[in-house]
């Protein structure tokens, strides 16, 4: 066995990553484009795959063959490999395989009836779906805690951030919430001196905000060979790598919500895009985990697309899109509308100044309802006293409060603080490319992004998982996460800009 032990392991873990794949489309499907009446023969499909894959990675011989591996004289890709195949395996083998097949099916079911429920602002039909998963997931964590020697937060944490821990986020989140809310109120004082941004005035027809979308897909190198944009409730990015799917949602009133939603998601498909091709289906060939995918994503939507230079490009692409002129659609004044800091409802639209609150209350929220502290009835009166208490405003409704995230009816518990580090690694990489190549920034200004995507792609992209998180980002940037490079930016766009 020892002999081709690595290889047998490097055949099962490409057919697992098939089947993941599969069951990653099946997702997709479900969310842009699926018939409603589908949904009991979606849901029966994405909890038989879920316990298949779960089965090939929890094999009898599995712990044998990663053991037999061990031994074995490997490349260092090849052993940064095995190591992750034996964190997958040891996620796996925590949990009993009808706990996988009911979460999956109470995932589906939840997240289907959320859509339902938050647009009929019902929380009460919701709140027994999502107490059943609640159970669930706190079971999954339970005997997670238990294999991986973690308290329950921190085993469902590592699911999304490898070595991801909860006193090492409350360490950085008590940071952040040192300098806040001075800053927020600075921003917020300087702003009430200027002028305000003029609006702009729609309607803005869903044919033309697609249409301006596909432009600036175009700029930031998204490949339509490989990839493709779709509607959904909740803007997200699946599929594979070689097979990427990004949605967003439109608003007649405002195209500039949506247009910066889909540059979210592209930053997440070029980080799938850029994953090393010689180590597809491994699973050092993936990710290395949500901090680092949703830096992706916000070096593109808050870093480059903010910038005065991308802004600048864009202008006159909106104007020609829409048939609009005027002083409203002046660089000057998009600034204004983008750069505009102001405490609100929804976390997808908050501006980078008042986004990590959004976060650290979800953050606080999920760790109580994990410990127990906290039941799903109760959610709403938590979640409207937290708002007020990190941005001084209180939701009319639950729709939107407490309802408007996909996550917790879809079962992600652990993952909303990755949020806010992926915007810390995200100014840390952002500053350490502009400074390596001076010719990022005149290049977005042009609308041209190959130098930036030319520095992501060996610093960030095609690491895979073969370092962790801060490995990566001490190699690219000259040191671990951290608060400064984000402060500083903050700093310089919204005080001294």
């Amino acid at each position: 066995m020892t002999a081709n032990a690595y290889a047998r392991l490097e055949e099962r873990f490409r057919r697992l990553s098939a089947v993941q794949g599969a069951l990653s489309v099946l997702h997709w499907d479900s969310s842009a484009v699926m018939p409603p009446g589908g949904a009991e023969a979606r849901g029966e499909q994405i909890a038989a795959l879920s316990v298949i894959a779960h089965e090939m990675i929890t094999a009898p011989d599995m712990g044998d063959l990663l053991g037999a591996a061990a031994d074995l004289e490997l490349s260092p890709w090849q052993a940064a490999n095995l190591a992750e195949m034996a964190r997958n395996w040891r996620h796996a083998t925590a949990v009993a395989p009808d706990l996988v097949e009911a979460l999956a099916r109470q995932s589906h079911e939840t997240e289907l009836a959320w859509r339902t429920a938050r647009a009929a602002n019902d929380f009460p039909d919701l709140a027994p779906r999502l107490d059943a998963l609640l159970g669930l997931v706190r079971q999954v964590a339970a005997a997670k805690a238990e294999a991986f020697g973690l308290s329950p937060y921190d085993a469902l944490l590592d699911e999304y951030e490898p070595g991801g821990r909860a006193a090492r986020i409350d360490a950085l989140f008590d940071e952040l919430g040192g300098f806040l809310p001075d800053l927020r109120a600075r921003v917020i004082e300087r702003q009430a001196a200027l002028p305000d941004a003029m609006p702009l005035t729609g309607p803005f027809p869903v044919e033309a905000q697609r249409a301006l979308a596909d432009k600036v897909l175009d700029v930031l190198r998204f490949d339509r060979n490989h990839g493709r944009l779709d509607v959904s409730h909740h803007p997200f990015t699946g599929g594979v790598p070689d097979d990427v799917r990004i949605t967003t949602r439109y608003a007649t009133e405002d195209f500039t919500r949506s247009l910066m939603g889909v540059i979210h998601e592209t930053g997440h498909a070029q980080y799938e895009r850029g994953l090393p091709v010689a180590w597809r289906g491994q699973p050092v060939g993936n990710a290395r985990g949500m901090v680092m995918h949703e830096s992706q994503s916000l070096l593109l939507e808050m870093q480059a697309c903010r910038t005065p230079e991308f802004i600048a490009f864009l202008a006159p692409l909106a104007r020609e899109t829409f048939h609009r002129s005027g002083a409203a659609y002046e660089p000057a004044n998009l600034r204004r509308i983008y750069h505009r800091v102001q405490p609100g409802l929804i976390r997808v639209d908050a501006d980078e100044v008042c986004y990590p609150s959004h976060v650290i209350l979800r953050y606080r929220l999920e760790r109580a309802m994990i410990a127990g502290d906290l039941a799903i009835a109760d959610l709403p009166g938590a979640w409207n006293e937290g708002m007020a208490e990190v941005l001084g405003i209180t939701p009319p409704n639950d729709a939107d409060g407490c309802m408007q995230d996909i996550h917790w009816p879809g079962g992600a518990f652990g993952y909303f603080p990755t949020y806010t580090l992926g915007a810390l690694a995200a100014a840390q990489l952002f500053s350490a490319a502009t400074a390596a190549d001076e010719a990022i920034l005149p290049g977005i200004a042009e609308g041209d992004f190959g130098p930036l995507l030319a520095w992501l792609r060996p610093h960030v992209h095609e690491q895979g998982s073969r370092l962790s998180t801060d490995e990566i980002l001490t190699a690219a940037t000259g040191m671990p996460l951290g608060t400064a490079a984000f402060k500083a930016h903050l700093e310089t766009r919204y005080l001294n800009g």
